[in-house]
């Protein structure tokens, strides 16, 4: 590790102000930027600790819309049990942990192209609250470690609309717990939406193919046929393009099963 400075702000205002100074990054839970600044891939000055922000933390529910605080641990999503799929998927972030450290806005906001909450904001059609303004998740995710979000903003908060149903499966890397791939299904009165992880060079992305033919039949029936071009897939010493292209199939059978 090398010197830098950190500041502990109290309020999302402070933690602003903290961020306009030049050479300053937000700290969430620290679980992706501390073995960052380990390995000198990012060397910023001062860190912005948000763990003492308490208006970025806890969980509600109103109007079928669950609202997360982004400094929230994975840990508590996966207590509150009001969108069931959701904190399935936080139950099995990384280890004990990670899960007690990590938080839903950091993941959001680092965009790491095998991550599991970009997958459940895309494939539920979230929100992401941030200090300036509101982005659908559509808009939000640009590429692998990309995002909206411009120099200084936070995200306060994510919102989800409860889903009439809705999995996530994840095909698990053992050494990393991150997701070789991993896919959110979710039905609503509008359609279905189908979002994929792990396997893009692109990030998190949605497979419209399987929402068309969901939306007409969500079984994993439906899906019999479809298949995922190769393309632009990753490919690595855990998996080639091809084997991620079979897995997205396979982990959205699994992910329609599970949800109905």
């Amino acid at each position: 590790m090398y010197a830098f400075d950190i500041e502990r702000p109290a309020t999302v205002a402070e933690a602003v102000a903290a961020l306009s100074n030049e050479d300053a990054q937000a700290l969430g839970g620290g679980q992706t930027l501390i073995p960052t600044l380990k390995q000198r891939l990012a060397s910023p000055e001062k860190l912005v600790s948000l763990t003492g922000v308490a208006e970025m933390k806890g969980i509600s529910s109103a109007g079928g819309v669950l609202t997360i605080g982004g400094g929230t641990t994975h840990d508590d999503v996966a207590a509150d049990g009001s969108y069931k799929a959701l904190s399935e998927l936080a139950a099995n972030i990384g280890d004990p942990a990670v899960r007690s450290r990590g938080t839903i806005g950091g993941s959001i906001a680092n965009n790491d192209p095998s991550a599991c909450y970009p997958a459940a904001a895309l494939g539920s059609g979230a929100t992401i609250v941030t200090n300036e303004r509101e982005i659908a998740a559509d808009d939000y995710f640009v590429g692998m470690f990309e995002t909206a979000l411009d120099e200084g903003e936070i995200i306060t908060a994510v919102k989800f609309p409860i889903p009439e149903k809705a999995n996530y499966q994840k095909f698990v890397q053992p050494a990393s717990r991150f997701a070789l791939v991993g896919v959110f299904v979710a039905k609503t009165a509008d359609g279905v939406r189908v979002a994929v992880t792990g396997a893009s060079n692109e990030g998190v992305h949605r497979w419209t193919a399987a929402e068309e033919a969901l939306s007409k039949d969500f079984s994993a029936g439906a899906l019999d046929g479809l298949t995922v071009s190769a393309d632009d897939l990753i490919a690595d010493l855990h998996g080639s393009a091809e084997y991620r292209a079979h897995l997205v199939a396979v982990m959205t059978k699994r992910a329609v099963a599970a949800a109905s």
